[in-house]
Parts: C-alpha cells; sequence; structure tokens
C-alpha cells in the first residue's frame, strides 16, 4: 500500500490550501483516514481523521477552518485548510488504516506547508 500527499505550498496568512492524499495498491476496504501535523522542533500531532462512513474528528486548533473529506471509491482523502495560521506551518502527513488480518496504518511521505505572516 502507497499514500501519495500532495498539494502542499507556500502561502500567506488567511490563505487557503488544498491537501490530497491517494492510497494505493490494495483492493481492502480502507477504514480511518486522516492526517498529522509535524511542527518543526516537535512532534506529531493528529488534525483531523474520518472513518469510512464519514464521522470526523478535528484538533481544537483547526476546528472552524479545516474541513476533512473522503472519496472512497478513489481511496482519497482531502483537508481543506483556511485561514491559515503561521502556526500552522510544518509538514502534513496523512494516514490510512486498513484491516487484512489485523489493522495496519500505513502513511504518506509528507507534505510541506509554509504560512508566512
Amino acid at each position: 500500500v502507497q499514500l501519495q500527499a500532495s498539494g502542499g505550498g507556500l502561502v500567506q496568512a488567511g490563505g487557503s490550501l488544498r491537501l490530497s492524499c491517494v492510497a494505493s495498491g490494495t483492493t481492502f476496504k480502507v477504514n480511518g483516514m486522516g492526517w498529522y501535523h509535524q511542527a518543526p522542533g516537535k512532534q506529531r500531532e493528529l488534525v483531523a481523521a474520518i472513518t469510512s462512513d464519514n464521522n470526523t474528528n478535528y484538533a481544537g486548533s483547526v476546528k472552524g477552518r479545516f474541513t476533512i473529506s473522503r472519496a472512497n471509491a478513489k481511496n482519497t482523502v482531502y483537508l481543506q485548510m483556511d485561514s491559515l495560521k503561521p502556526e500552522d506551518t510544518g509538514i502534513y502527513y496523512c494516514y490510512a488504516q486498513i484491516r487484512y488480518v489485523t489493522q495496519t496504518t500505513y502513511w504518506g511521505q509528507g507534505t510541506q506547508v509554509t504560512v508566512s505572516s
């Protein structure tokens, strides 16, 4: 299973970006998907998660600004990021959870988001 993330870049504070992540290489159902954020010098933290039936969960710092969605037929998860702040800067990693015998979490390579003040 491979996850390919895209959509990062440089944006001014208050701007928007849309991240995408495609999971390929499996015919099994993809269960949970989501995004983590790793700021410079800090640990990776959950930003947003979405289940296969579209239940969502957000970190408090992004509620009302970020929206997670998915296209199950495409095994793709999106993260719409609005009203971006400099503290949103960092690498965003997507993940996908697939159950074979046990549930395994797969990770994308990360995409860089830089928000200038």
